[in-house]
């Protein structure tokens, strides 16, 4: 696959190439049905200067602690905040991905926040700068508070993102430029919040989890393809190299409630590449060879967002 040319120059973009930190917060917000569309916008004026402000001052404060905040908008909130037009090419209120046993649900979502930093603290003020800010317009119907295990592995036990493109290509993977001129610089967002069964995933072998997962469990070594099980994971959600997309999962979750989990999310240049992907995981390829994980993981949220370039935010902002 061949990269763009190295001389192309994006608009500014959001964070949205970095590799996971440490700590991470992520927010959804849903605008309230009782505050008047003008208070919105007020206040929706303000959280895209925030986030700029935020950002600058990171780099300005800890700038080796790779802290920052990317801000994703809703098809939803794009209309009601009457935002540019006609919209990104992509953007749309997700579909559920309905399979013969598991689905990619859909969930409401006005506003995303990715917080990022290798420092918890950092974290935690900016998730809690932006709430305070947002609570007057906006009720979080989301909160998940990820953190980096071990070498990047899942609660499953397996490194997770081996597939991310690295270097230039992912700028090319997940930033959009001028076959949607409008929009360079974005990047299409996708979200879903993953319970995990640990009690049945902790049953298998060893084998028997790779075997789903499709790679070894200690060395991440992605199996051959005689030997990798037509429905593991890497057999699926792998489609191809000429469609990527740039993932930050993170895993959460509470030991004594059991409920662990891995925060999917994804920034794609088209988010075809992504309803792809997910067709492939919970329709299965051919139909009905579904993704083995999803017996073992299940989606409680999913939506879709887009992320703005820098230039864009500024120009939404107050």
């Amino acid at each position: 696959m061949a990269t763009k040319n190295p001389s192309y120059t994006y608009m500014r973009s959001q964070n949205v190439t970095d590799y996971p930190n440490n700590n991470t917060f992520f927010l959804v917000w849903n605008f309230k049905e009782n505050v008047t569309p003008s208070k919105i916008q007020a206040v929706f004026q303000r959280v895209c200067a925030l986030v700029i402000n935020l950002n600058n001052s990171a780099l300005d404060r800890f700038p080796n602690s790779r802290a920052s905040c990317v801000m994703g908008i809703g098809y939803e909130a794009w209309i009601k905040l009457e935002l540019p037009k006609p919209l990104p090419k992509e953007l749309k209120k997700f579909e559920e991905i309905r399979g013969i046993k598991h689905t990619a649900v859909s969930t409401p979502g006005d506003l995303h926040f990715h917080i990022r930093a290798d420092e918890k603290s950092y974290a935690y003020d900016v998730a809690n700068i932006i709430s305070d800010l947002m609570k007057d317009i906006a009720q979080c119907h989301v909160e998940v508070q990820g953190f980096r295990y071990w070498d990047s592995r899942s609660i499953l036990g397996f490194v997770d993102g081996t597939e991310n493109p690295h270097g230039q290509d992912r700028e090319y993977f997940a930033l959009i430029d001028e076959a949607d001129p409008s929009y360079r610089g974005g990047s299409y967002l996708f979200v879903q919040k993953y319970i995990h069964n640990l009690d049945a995933w902790k049953e298998l072998s060893i084998k028997e989890q790779e075997n789903v997962i499709g790679r070894s469990k200690e060395q991440d070594i992605e199996m051959d393809d005689q030997t990798k099980p037509a429905n593991s994971h890497s057999a699926l959600a792998n489609i191809g190299d000429d469609f990527k997309i740039v993932r930050d999962n993170m895993p959460f979750g509470s030991v004594t409630s059991n409920e662990m989990g891995t925060y999917f999310i994804c920034y794609a240049s088209t988010f075809t590449t992504v309803e792809k992907m997910l067709t492939n995981m919970f329709v299965g390829n051919p139909p009905g060879n579904y993704d083995r994980i999803l017996d073992f993981s299940t989606t409680v949220t999913g939506t879709l967002f887009f992320a703005p370039s820098i230039d864009m935010l500024d120009s939404f902002s107050a």
